[in-house]
């Protein structure tokens, strides 16, 4: 990697993208109050490593950095550059009249974040204009979400996926809007009004003003029950598109985008693929985005879309052993009706699905496993257009199968999602050369495991880094203890 100055040099030039960007302003840029001995030689020294390490990524890239009359400019496509990429997705879902589709666009451009903007220069001066407005354009498209996954009626994964981020940001009224809505909607009205509560002893304690007219007219609205809160109707799926009831996750996972490509591509190959590992090695998050990424039809090849049915997740963790307990589930899941009609639930579920073309993601099957596998196997000779993604803390063994072991997190990516959970929910964290140590330290304790790197990171703003990393010993309850 690049040494620190190189990587000002292209945070400065990213930070102007699109406009070149004059000698003397880079060097105030970079080096603020402490210039080097010879400003513009040190400067074309740094510009040069940076040419090289970008030549070394992929050859002929040096030229992306250029040299004009006016200054240096980086010339790279819009699309190259996450941050036009998402305000491009933003704009697009703004533009869509359709509510999945906007949802679908604006939960790919929230999965372009993996950390803060501009993480290692984001308390720089020449950043903090980009690094301000990247993040109210998040803050925004995750408010807008929120709504309109609101409006498709998830309001328990709204409710549960957005309490971080108003942990956050305590005093944004529209969030708090979206979360009292969607506590209210979950059932949870005494949480609902705590959280107006909160909000509304939050802004009176620290800019000495009231709740605005939209909140505080939900919150009496919550009061007496008013009957326009109700949870809309579940809207009907349009017959020309794929139907899903796939999670939409606010963030996306981090260090898993070659297993997630491999995924597809496996996906493409077999019709039956196998996740297995230990508890919490990220099994069904990773299988949640290879088949979020199928149901998109994001493979180029895909000219036709391959499961006009749609792409499924059937939760069987609280499914209890017996195979008479889960064709019915499935059933359920596909909203099928499997009680008519001669033979076992798997013959008449078999039956239904003999001429569909769908995936099913099969999550937490190790307790079932004889169960899954006997349907798979069924599956597999008789229903040639399904395909079956399943997780498991073991194979299901059957003819046809490829398994897939899911590993722990690398070193740098298992830092890298710990450094992003907890500036998510401890406002001013940042990783850098002070804390960079324990943290990677804490993920080594915790096996860079993301389940439990993402648990721990969730208790830094209770406990601190250094208390965090000492208390480990006990991490079960240290860890429990997060929620």
């Amino acid at each position: 990697m690049p040494e620190g100055k190189v990587r000002g040099v292209l945070a400065a030039l990213l930070a102007h993208h699109g406009a070149p960007v004059s000698a003397d302003r880079l060097i105030d840029d970079v080096w603020g109050d402490e210039p080097p001995g010879n400003p513009a030689n040190t400067l074309q020294t740094k510009v040069s490593q940076l040419r090289r390490a970008l030549d070394l990524a992929e050859p002929g890239a040096r030229g992306l950095v250029a040299y004009l009359p006016a200054g240096y400019l980086l010339q790279v496509e819009d699309d190259a550059v996450d941050a036009a990429r998402f305000s491009a997705l933003v704009a697009r879902a703004r533009r869509e009249t359709e509510p999945t589709a906007r949802v679908t666009l604006l939960t790919d451009a929230l999965a372009l974040w993996r950390g803060p903007a501009f993480a290692d220069f984001r308390d720089a001066e020449f950043t903090r204009a980009a690094v301000t407005r990247l993040e109210e354009q998040r803050l925004t498209a995750v408010e807008d979400l929120a709504e309109l996954r609101l409006d498709l009626g998830e309001h328990a994964l709204v409710a549960d996926e957005i309490a971080d981020l108003v942990a956050a940001h305590p005093l944004r009224e529209r969030l708090r809007t979206a979360q009292m809505r969607a506590l209210y909607r979950a059932g949870r009205q005494a949480d609902a009004l705590a959280a107006y509560q909160d909000l509304r002893g939050r802004l009176a304690d620290e800019l000495g003003l009231d709740p605005g007219d939209a909140v505080t007219a939900l919150h009496q609205a919550i009061l007496v029950r008013a009957p326009e809160l109700a949870a809309p109707a579940a809207p009907v799926a349009s017959a020309a598109r794929p139907t899903t009831n796939l999670p939409v996750h606010l963030d996306a996972p981090v260090g898993r985008d070659a297993a997630i490509a491999r995924m597809c591509g496996l996906l493409d190959a077999s019709r039956l693929v196998t996740l297995v590992g230990p508890g919490g090695v990220g099994k069904t998050r990773l299988a949640l985005a290879a088949a979020a990424a199928r149901a998109r039809g994001d493979h180029p090849r895909h000219a036709v879309d391959p499961f006009p049915d749609g792409v499924w997740l059937v939760e069987l963790a609280a499914l209890a052993p017996g195979k008479d307990a889960l064709a019915p589930a499935v059933a359920a899941t596909l909203g099928l009706r499997d009680d008519v009609g001669p033979g076992s639930a798997l013959d008449r579920l078999t039956a239904l699905l003999r001429d569909r073309r769908l995936l099913l993601l099969l999550d937490n099957c190790e307790h079932v496993v004889d169960e899954v596998a006997e349907l798979a196997a069924r599956l597999l000779r008789d229903a040639a257009g399904v395909r079956l993604l399943a997780t498991s803390q073991e194979p299901l063994a059957i003819a046809g199968e490829v398994v897939e072991a899911v590993v722990p997190l690398e070193e740098a990516d298992a830092v890298s999602l710990f450094a992003a959970r907890a500036a998510a929910t401890s406002p001013g964290f940042a990783l850098d050369h002070t804390n960079s140590q324990t943290v990677a330290a804490i993920c080594q304790r915790l096996d860079h495991l993301p389940l439990a790197i993402e648990l721990a990171a969730a208790r830094v703003r209770a406990l601190g880094l250094d208390e965090l990393a000492a208390r480990l010993g006990d991490r079960f309850r240290v860890l429990a203890a997060g929620g």
